[in-house]
């Protein structure tokens, strides 16, 4: 029995993903950095962390990360403070018709949970979530299945009872890691053979998940 749905944020929830690469992008352009574009991709569904060790790994230790950072974080709020948090089509019916059937709802997203916090606020979507976890209250990142876990356990029910919503690939590992129902919506990664095999449904869109979870919880 299907009895919650635990979405990931940026790229499920929030077209924030997209955002955050052009921003990455802008600034890399601007700095002369290259291949920048195949750098953001691998770090898609992973935490700050993480994420810092790939840029290093990739254009070593003496890059002004923080500096970069603190660049592409005030093109990103500029964007944000002038048009708002990007809703993604279908979000607001998903998650009310979800709601209304009695699913309990949680959000487990590598981004830190504050800005999480923040964007569900300001969009009015914090009142859809029993529970929110965010990448800095975990000590391992997706693929780890350590976030999803957590966030089972905040909603009180087994991970097998729960749906997880992803659209990275490093999601859609660690949702089947920890024994969940993986659904992916592709966002900027394409659906590769490793994913079509590790989830349960490949949505066309979040019209296209909600209907299938509806129908797999039942409801």
């Amino acid at each position: 029995m299907i009895t919650a749905v635990v979405f990931d944020m940026d790229g499920v929830l929030f077209d924030t993903e997209r955002l955050c690469r052009d921003c990455w992008l802008e600034v890399a352009k601007e700095e002369n950095i290259p291949n920048m574009e195949e750098v953001y991709a691998l770090c898609i569904g992973v935490n700050a962390q993480v994420t810092e060790s790939i840029v290093y790994e990739h254009y070593g230790k003496d890059f002004p990360y923080p500096e970069y950072c603190r660049k592409t974080s005030k093109t990103y709020n500029r964007f944000v403070a002038e048009h708002g948090v990007p809703v993604k089509d279908g979000v607001r019916e998903a998650l009310a018709a979800l709601r209304d059937t009695g699913l309990r709802l949680a959000v487990a997203s590598s981004t830190r949970r504050e800005k999480v916090l923040a964007h569900l606020t300001s969009t009015g979507l914090a009142e859809y979530f029993t529970a929110v976890v965010g990448g800095d209250t975990v000590k391992h990142s997706k693929p780890d299945p350590e976030i999803f876990l957590t966030a089972c356990e905040a909603l009180a029910v087994a991970p097998e009872e729960a749906i997880a919503v992803e659209d990275s690939h490093n999601g859609i590992r660690a949702a089947h890691a920890a024994g969940m129902l993986p659904v992916m919506v592709p966002d900027l990664l394409p659906v590769t053979a490793e994913m079509r095999e590790l989830s349960a449904y490949v949505a066309e869109d979040m019209d296209d998940a909600c209907a299938w979870m509806l129908r797999t919880a039942g409801k």
